[in-house]
Order: structure tokens, then sequence, then C-alpha cells
């Protein structure tokens, strides 16, 4: 989702790109950069993507909604683990220049706004406790780079909740927007949603994330300064599903299901840091919400 964005503009900026995935790619992608299908928790798979490269961005993650992560942990954890140690090792073997890590919200303990320098204050949200953990060690392991190899060039981003074109919209997993965007347009009606729509959210559209992390990059703030990437406003779930039926013929009615998890009350960013590196997301939720639902009705299986 944020890396099809990642290249588009890494490809504008006159780079030459590699990419590896362990899904296969398209033929419209491949005649754009170079691909190899690899699977990124083993070493030497990542030894073979970062061989040659001069910048490495890790986008890699288990991603799953709060029902996925409290049901199968594992299949989340043990992924996570082994694609921030093994391509952060291997990146710094092959002598790559710089290198970003994607971490996530998740670090972050319940709080009406996510500081970056609170992280290592206290502990990571329960409804996050697996995902969190996994990504904090990633940034532990920036640090322990730096201090001691001296590598100063690792650049850290916390995501918020990220959406937009390529989103996984089809699995149980998936996160709250597709979810939701394929949920409204299946046709069925009473449409059940979990909660009671107050849980309030900083959404991003994926093509600002992007955005950011080339800015990240070139920031030298290094791996002591992790970087939030939102758009530093909270929409609630229930202003988020307004704006779906709101694009939408038909739409049906809502039954809100108290009994179910929802995660934690709030999570909005602050984003003084991003905005003094020069990031300001462009996309509003409205215009990003239609972009995501035009993408999936054109793609839609």
């Amino acid at each position: 989702m944020i890396g099809r964005q990642l290249v588009d503009l890494l490809l504008a900026s006159g780079a030459q790109v590699f990419v590896s995935d362990i899904k296969v790619a398209e033929d419209e992608f491949l005649e754009k950069v170079s691909f190899k299908r690899l699977d990124m928790t083993d070493y030497l798979n990542c030894i073979d993507a970062c061989d040659g490269m001069d910048y490495v961005f890790n986008l890699l993650c288990a991603k799953g909604s709060p029902k996925a992560m409290k049901e199968k942990p594992a299949s989340h954890f043990d992924p996570m683990l082994l694609f921030n140690t093994n391509l952060m090792r291997a990146a710094r073997e092959c002598g790559v220049k710089k290198y970003l890590y994607t971490s996530t919200l998740g670090v972050y303990a319940p709080a009406p706004v996510f500081y970056e320098d609170d992280v290592w204050q206290t502990h990571p949200s329960e409804n996050d406790r697996f995902a969190g953990w996994a990504k904090r060690m990633g940034e532990l392991q920036a640090q322990a780079y730096q201090i001691e190899y001296g590598w100063d060039d690792i650049s850290i981003v916390r995501p918020a909740n990220t959406y937009g074109p390529y989103d996984d919209y089809d699995s149980e997993g998936a996160m709250v927007v597709p979810s939701l965007i394929r949920k409204a347009l299946s046709g069925i009606s009473p449409l059940v949603v979990w909660g009671d729509g107050s849980n309030i959210r900083d959404f991003i559209h994926s093509s600002d994330v992007a955005k950011g992390m080339l800015i990240a990059m070139e920031s030298g703030l290094g791996p002591t300064q992790p970087i939030n990437l939102g758009s530093g406003t909270g929409h609630s779930i229930k202003q988020l599903l307004e704006i779906i039926l709101s694009n939408i013929d038909n739409p049906p009615e809502i039954l809100w299901d108290t009994s179910k998890v929802t995660g934690d009350k709030i999570r909005v960013l602050n984003t003084e840091r991003s905005k003094g590196i020069g990031f300001v997301p462009t996309v509003s939720i409205e215009d990003g919400i239609k972009d995501s639902i035009r993408w999936y009705n054109d793609n839609k299986k």
C-alpha cells in the first residue's frame, strides 16, 4: 500500500528501484522496477536484497486488525522480529548509506496525544502489546547500531492509521478503513460495525506517508529522534463511516455492536517534529476516502 506510492516517488526522482516482496508482483509493476520474490524473514534473502543498494526502506510488517492480533499474536510477532533484525543487520553488512525503519503507532501507551519522546517512559497498550513490542525492538536495534557501529543514518517513522489503494480490503484481518469500505459496498444491510463509533483515530493517506518517508530519510535526525507521520487530527469511527457512506449509492443501515473489541479510545499523533522537517499531509480524509473507494471499485475481486 505505501510501497507502491514510494516506488512512484523514487522513480520520478530518477532512482533505480529494487523491490523485494513475498507476493508475486504484477507485470505492469515489473516493467518499472527490478523485483525479487523473497521471504524477508530469512537473513540470506535480506543480504540478497541489500547487496549493492545505497538506500533501503524497510516497509515490512505483518499487519492485522485488533481481532487478528488478539487471536493470532504469534503469527504477527515472530515475523516482525525477524524482519527487523535481519534486514537492518543485512543493510549494515552491505554498506547501505541510509536506512529507513517503519515503526508503528502501536509502540505508544494510551494517551490523548502521542509524543515521540514519551515511548520509553511507558509500555505499549495492552491492545497492541505484541506488535508494539516487536516494533519497539526494531527501534532499539537502530539505537544499538548507532552506539556500537556509529551508524547515524537510520531514520525511524511512526505512521498513523494508513489507508489507500492496494490496501488489504478482502481478508478478515483487514484494518478499519478497507474493512468498512468493503462491507459498505457489499450490499449487505444492516451493516454491523464493532463498537459504538466513538473511538478516535488519526488517519493518513498512503501517498502522504510515502512523501513523509522520503523527507524523514533526508532529514538526518537519526534513530534517537523518531518521526510521527500523521495528520495530527482525530476522526471518530462514526465520522469515518459517514464519509464512506456519503460516497456510495444506497448506503446500508448501520448497527453498532458494542460487545466487540475496538482497541484504545483515542490515538492521535503529535506532528510538531514532522512539521519541523517540512512534512505536511496534503490529502484530506474526504479526498482520501474517495480515492480508496474508487480504487476498490476498479480492483475488487
